[in-house]
């Protein structure tokens, strides 16, 4: 094993060699490798949408497609309204005005509906008549009165267009499902014809609105408000485009604001490590590159930039800036001796390199454990931060020693100041060898109780996909959702699709009774504080057809009993002109949407809610097939995967570097016990989150997976040091006071610029990205204290000095 470390070491010296012989070359060329990605950078897009999180062949978002491909997009923006008196005409011609704006100047609208032009269906002698509500003005006091009583007593209304209690009223927005780059997209509304489609899959792939034309819609939206906002016409915004924005804007922000501060600090703390400009631009140049080229290689593979990725930029200059302090570090400390370039950069690759390979390659495959998750964005981090890594490691064994190759340097006279340091460092480091060798059992025994607690507190996590929970208390959009789902009830949806297989199945006054029984099965349903709302479908605009076509009468607000009957209202009400029927069924009548309306909460909350409606809904329509879809579904569907992704991610990251740690290490028995420091930190911060009841979501079952990888760098380094000295010495203590001595330093620097890495998250304006920048700060940290502890206690345990047992053997056979 001694051997082929020195013959690698001896490789990494030649490449150098060679790097130094051929500079302007090799960077002609890393240039010219990375500028072919650099120039794709502007190509990169933002999706912050729910569909987002889920992959594009999860049966949950095909399901979602089919049912868009047929009803439209059941996002919509609610905007509501809190004025002194909804029923005053002043109040109703500004309303009018609010509607009339919105609809003129909001692009992508495909209906807008509220008290202006909501559907008022009614009888005049034996004529049916379906009409804007407001299509007449109420002139008199009378007449407004008995719009109030109409309005008030209307079931479509109800928490949907005004509030129970009459103080709040909305105006519905749903814009274009289809994305008006979608060449193939028909243009033609009405009824489609989804017969001959397969159910489970969409006939041809569809471009449905994309994220930047959800943001002009939700612009639009808010600049018309800001026009009419005032203390007698409060307006609130909300629903699942206007969230999605807000997302989108925070991530934008917030991603600006981390390079900004990961530039800063890393910059910082590079001077106070070097006091060299080329010990700042260097590696600060090498991961630049690297990131734009990953950034680069998303835009050319078409991947999206989403919310979990957004860390990708800070967390790829900590990282990489990392790798670069190991060869600098000792190169500078080479070249201020010998004054020779050449030999300082041979000497600082050959010294570093195997290490630098081994850390990279573990950080990576950390991270590539993500490439399977269930969720769509988490498994995009874990392959484009991968190979982001590879990217940093190639720029820095390559790019990094041409670049040292080709600048002006002057070797920097050792100071009596600059010696004081070091030995006030050796001192630290020689504390905590001896601490950790002279108390090796008290050591185990205090991490074996953090273990035991830890353990413990990992019964108390909870799941969460809680995307409103993730603003402050004090922002727009939570403000606005909260009070929309407290005063109306509801601000998105679940939606159920009944499918009959039969044409004309709907006619049939059985299933429509059953769609009635639902609907008062429904609406009484409350779990926690999930709720339905409401809850309407194609029986709905039947009761109204059968009350007006009988004198008006409330008796008559029922589904008739009588076939033909039914067909003959449905084709009187569809020759009124009226379009409201595609929203709810097929043009065959065998498929009908069932929607209800429910609060936005913390997708975990939605199991039993969606659970006893959809054992309902296959109990009571068993021939029938019935599909659980809309933004609720979406985002239950989210959290289900969170759970497969991170059991996954955890197995896979600790099996595989377990495996590395064996290969890379050279023993099974050494590269087991070598885990222990890097699981302990990990387990400790599980039972942090437990212990402190922070939600466990996209973000934080990330941080295992991530500091696992992270963590084993400092180990390896440890590792392989210790096993260098254990073998030329034989002394396990004297191994691990020399190794701390050495590597320490290095061990400490790169874990304080990781965790402050990390740290920067803590100026986030979410919730879950502080959450997570803590947690894997604090997790570098606990490892850090594992590998200069722990670390070296199992090794004095498990490694006896060699003069020892030869001493001891020889006893033996003495006796």
């Amino acid at each position: 094993m001694v051997d082929i470390r020195h013959r690698i070491e001896s490789r990494f010296e030649g490449f150098a060699g060679f790097i130094f012989r051929n500079r302007i070359k090799t960077l002609l060329i890393m240039l010219a490798l990375s500028m072919g990605l650099i120039i794709q950078v502007p190509k990169i897009t933002v999706d912050t949408s729910t569909e987002g999180f889920l992959h594009d062949k999860d049966p949950a978002l095909l399901a979602y497609g089919n049912f868009r491909d047929q009803f439209g997009r059941d996002e919509v923006i609610i905007i509501a309204i809190n004025p002194p008196n909804v029923f005053d005409r002043q109040f109703l011609e500004r309303l009018r005005e609010f509607h009339e704006t919105l609809e003129e100047q909001v692009p992508y609208i495909d209906d807008i509906t509220s008290l202006i032009n909501a559907r008022n269906t009614r009888g005049e002698a034996d004529e049916l008549i379906v009409e804007d509500l407001l299509e007449n003005r109420p002139q008199t006091d009378e007449e407004m009165k008995d719009l109030k009583a109409r309005v008030l007593s209307n079931q479509l209304y109800k928490n949907l267009l005004i509030s129970e209690d009459g103080r709040f009223t909305a105006i519905i927005i749903q814009t274009h499902s289809q994305s008006s780059l979608n060449n193939e997209s028909d243009i033609l509304e009405g009824f489609e014809d989804t017969a001959t489609k397969e159910k489970n899959q969409p006939s041809k792939k569809t471009a449905y609105l994309t994220d930047q034309e959800n943001s002009e819609v939700v612009n639009a939206v808010y600049k018309v408000v800001r026009k009419f906002n005032d203390s007698d016409f409060p307006v609130y915004v909300a629903g699942s485009p206007a969230v999605t924005h807000y997302l989108k804007q925070t991530m934008m922000h917030d991603m600006r604001k981390f390079v900004a501060l990961a530039v800063l600090v890393v910059s910082v703390l590079l001077f106070v490590m070097f006091q060299r400009i080329s010990g700042i631009l260097l590696p600060i140049f090498v991961v630049v590159v690297s990131l734009l080229a990953t950034i680069g290689l998303m835009a050319v593979f078409r991947v999206p930039i989403k919310l979990p990725t957004q860390i990708l930029p800070s967390f790829l200059l900590a990282v990489g800036v990392g790798t670069s302090v190991h060869i600098l570090a000792i190169f500078y400390h080479r070249f201020d001796h010998s004054g020779d370039k050449a030999e300082a950069i041979a000497y600082a690759l050959g010294h570093s390199g195997l290490a630098i390979v081994m850390t990279n390659v573990t950080t990576a495959c950390g991270l590539l454990s993500f490439s399977t998750a269930e969720i769509a964005p988490i498994a995009d981090l874990g392959i484009f931060a991968g190979i982001g890594v590879l990217f940093a490691f190639i720029n820095t064994v390559v790019l990094l020693p041409a670049l040292l190759a080709l600048i002006p340097l002057k070797p920097k006279p050792r100071t009596e100041k600059s010696e004081n340091r070091e030995t006030m460092m050796d001192r630290f480091l020689a504390a905590v060898a001896q601490f950790s060798t002279g108390h090796p059992k008290s050591i185990i025994l205090v991490s074996a109780v953090v273990f035991i607690l830890a353990v413990i507190a990992l019964f108390n996590i909870r799941l969460s996909h809680d995307v409103l929970g993730w603003y402050p208390k004090d922002s727009p959009i939570r403000i606005a959702t909260e009070k929309i789902d407290r005063e109306l009830r509801g601000s998105l949806s679940l939606e159920i699709i009944i499918d009959t297989g039969k044409e004309n199945g709907l006619y049939e006054p059985d299933i429509l009774n059953r769609i009635e029984k639902a609907i008062a099965f429904v609406e009484p349903l409350e779990f926690s504080d999930v709720f339905a709302g409401k809850a309407w479908s194609l029986t709905t605009i039947l009761k109204e057809i059968h009350q007006a076509l009988n004198e008006n009468r409330p008796g008559f607000y029922k589904v008739p009993q009588n076939r033909d009957l039914i067909a003959q209202e449905f084709l009187l009400f569809a020759n009124t002109g009226s379009d409201d029927l595609e929203d709810v069924v097929d043009s065959q009548f065998s498929m009908v949407r069932f929607t209800i309306k429910a609060p936005f909460k913390d997708a975990v909350k939605y199991d039993a809610f969606i659970d006893t409606i959809e054992t309902y809904f296959k109990t009571h329509f068993p021939e029938a097939k019935v599909t659980i879809t809309g933004m609720m579904a979406l985002l239950f569907r989210t959290i289900t995967n969170v759970m497969i992704s991170m059991a996954e991610s955890y197995a896979i990251a600790l099996v595989v570097i377990t495996v590395l740690m064996i290969l890379l290490i050279g023993g099974v028995r050494i590269g087991l016990l070598s885990m222990i420091p890097n699981i302990v930190p990990i387990l400790l911060m599980l039972g942090v989150i437990g212990a402190f009841s922070l939600p466990m979501d996209l973000f934080t079952m990330m941080v295992a997976s991530i500091a696992i990888g992270l963590a084993v760098d400092d180990t390896i380094h440890f590792m392989h040091n210790f096993r260098r000295y254990y073998e030329t010495g034989g002394d396990p203590k004297a191994a691990v006071r020399q190794t701390l001595e050495t590597t320490g330093r290095a061990m400490l620097v790169t874990s304080i610029v990781l965790s402050c890495g990390f740290f920067i998250f803590a100026f986030a304006t979410m919730h879950n990205l502080i959450n997570f920048g803590l947690l894997t700060a604090f997790t570098i940290i606990m490892a850090l204290v594992a590998d200069y502890l722990l670390g070296p206690a199992i090794m004095v345990l498990v490694n006896k000095p060699k003069e020892l047992k030869v001493q001891r053997s020889k006893f033996s056979v003495q006796g």
